[in-house]
């Protein structure tokens, strides 16, 4: 049963405005102590958003909408065709609820809303050691993954150029004359306000040494820079360059910023990007961020592209190998040139019990109660621990005074900068939870506001949607597992669809919001048996007509309907498209 203030949900998801983002971009500059912040403006969203963040949109709700829902006439419930085994119920020839055998959510027609992610600001302070010199050199990464922000990939000249200490990514130049660059998986952001600390652990003799903060990056060939060129005399010059097709362009005059610099003064790069205006400026990380903008230029080469760092000796350096030490990579705001968007009518209810495929007076009332709601659903839930969701404290039940709904991280990270599973909805709320078969699971003070996959998925539907839980495997079909392999022949409901052959992807032609999507995503958990090792929640068709879904997930540390580490996509060639493992309904 859920505790959650139903009047503070109804306040954020029915309120008659035309747009409900969830929030604003939040900044968090790297700046010297007792430095006051240059202030991070958040970009205005493209496609219409007033947010740069996640969002929920419903039209304005007024008697146009809900005269048609008054369901006065008689309703109907006719038994379609199909496996599994469905009841459409209409009014006036109009469908009023879409009802499963077997299974307890009912899909219901409700004022349009759409569903939209954005790119959200993340940090990345290098606390993590890499590579693993325990797995084989194939399987080495060099510099792993950004919390929130994406997997680093590092070319040129050697893998072993790359490495990361607790709190330093190190980028060691042992060969002059070769441009190494290191830059985030993420090649759809535009507009991006993004920063940089580094420094070098020596003055460069014979030639200069430089870094530089990429954006708008498409390969070693074609990109923007916000390039620091350290000289042999101690002098740092700050630099703007667009390479195209590998012809450097310099978009502003070079800029003398200090001189007698020695080694190991930490240097800030900060880039602002918006359509094609370009402003960077660049200081000393222990003095105050400069308020005024050293280069501030237009220039429309690249629409879209990858952050990242490049770091090169000049041809003729003499002192390699000379360490670039990068502490600090941050996104302060961005936006991604199309936002994953998700837009139907569709709402997602809960029965208290199985509908067993009688239609009942009683079962009338229900969806008569439900006609016309907008009382938080399935979908509505799903959404509310997007990045930027508000948060929301339960008032009563054994979560009260405990945040209930709020984005959501995946979990806390272990040595290598990877995310450890294991965070369930309790853990989410630091509450311990005892199960209707009387175990009982602790609270974890690390996972605390994280939810892995499956913890999502029992979030949402056990403890805000009531459906029974369980503390681990459970076979008895009345109650959610704990892990998504258990979901696919456990979880209470029916099976809608699963692949027919352990490799091909189900075709999922009766797949409706709200079902479970569960993915064998990771081949190289398998042993005798192929297993699902992640699970989703369907959401829907996005704006180019492809099947989308929500789900937890590491690389974007928490639930997420984006691309970012692999599209939440049904449709296609990614990873998900090609390892749909079954569709199951609650």
């Amino acid at each position: 049963m859920s505790h959650t203030s139903r009047r503070s949900l109804l306040a954020i998801f029915a309120a008659s405005a035309a747009t409900v983002p969830l929030s604003g971009l939040v900044a968090t500059p790297a700046q010297a102590a007792g430095a006051v912040p240059v202030p991070v403006e958040p970009f205005p969203g493209p496609a219409g958003l007033t947010s740069a963040r996640s969002s929920v949109t419903l039209p304005p709700l007024n008697a146009s909408y809900f005269t048609p829902v008054t369901l006065n006439t008689p309703l109907t419930a006719i038994v379609l065709p199909g496996s599994p085994t469905r009841t459409e119920v209409t009014s006036g020839g109009k469908r009023v609820a879409l009802l499963t055998h077997g299974a307890r959510t009912v899909v219901l027609p409700g004022p349009t809303r759409t569903f939209t992610e954005n790119k959200k600001p993340f940090v990345d302070d290098f606390q993590r050691t890499l590579p693993d010199t325990s797995l084989p050199v194939a399987d080495r990464r060099y510099w792993g993954t950004s919390p929130g922000g994406g997997s680093w990939s590092t070319l040129g000249p050697a893998d072993t150029d790359y490495s990361v200490l607790p709190g330093t990514g190190v980028i060691a130049l042992t060969t002059d004359f070769a441009s190494r660059h290191a830059t985030l998986r993420d090649d759809e952001i535009t507009d991006v306000d993004v920063r940089s600390v580094a420094r070098f652990d020596k003055v460069p003799t014979g030639q200069a040494c430089s870094y530089a903060l990429s954006f708008g990056y498409q390969d070693t060939h074609n990109s923007y820079r916000a390039r620091l060129s350290f000289l042999t005399s101690g002098a740092v010059e700050l630099r703007v360059e667009k390479e195209v097709a590998d012809t450097v362009t310099q978009l502003a005059t070079a800029v003398t910023l200090a001189t007698g610099v020695p080694a190991g003064t930490d240097w800030t790069i900060r880039v602002r990007r918006e359509g094609s205006r370009i402003q960077v400026k660049a200081w000393r990380s222990a003095s105050a961020e400069p308020a005024a903008w050293a280069v501030d230029v237009t220039d429309s080469a690249f629409g879209k592209g990858r952050v990242g760092l490049r770091a090169l000796a000049n041809d003729g350096c003499t002192n390699l190998p000379v360490k670039l030490l990068v502490s600090r990579f941050e996104v302060d705001a961005a936006n991604w040139a199309v936002p994953p968007s998700v837009r139907h009518g569709d709402w997602v209810r809960v029965l208290p019990e199985p509908f067993n495929g009688t239609w009942t007076p009683a079962l009338e009332q229900t969806v008569r109660g439900w006609a016309g709601s907008t009382a938080p659903d399935v979908l509505a839930h799903a959404a509310m621990f997007l990045a930027g969701a508000p948060a929301v404290t339960s008032g009563a039940g054994p979560a009260k005074d405990k945040q209930v709904l709020g984005e959501a991280g995946y979990g806390y990270l272990d040595p290598q900068g990877y995310r450890y599973e294991g965070a369930d909805f309790h853990e989410y709320m630091n509450v311990g939870w005892t199960f209707p078969d009387g175990a009982y699971t602790g609270p974890s003070s690390k996972q605390v506001g994280n939810l892995d996959c499956s913890g999502y998925t029992r979030m949402v539907y056990g403890y805000h949607m009531g459906v029974p839980l369980a503390a681990g495997e459970d076979t008895s079909k009345t109650r959610i597992p704990r892990k998504s392999r258990h979901m696919v022949d456990y979880a209470p409901g029916v099976r809608v669809d699963q692949t027919p052959d352990g490799t091909t992807p189900p075709a999922a032609a009766l797949l409706q919001p709200g079902d479970l999507v569960l993915f064998n995503a990771d081949s190289g958990d398998d042993n005798l048996t192929i297993t699902a090792d992640h699970v989703g929640i369907y959401l829907g068709k996005d704006a180019a007509g492809k099947r989308r879904f929500l789900s937890s997930r590491k690389t974007v540390n928490g639930p997420t309907m984006s691309d970012l580490g692999g599209a939440s996509l049904l449709d296609g060639t990614g990873t998900y498209a090609k390892k749909l493992h079954t569709v199951h309904r609650i």
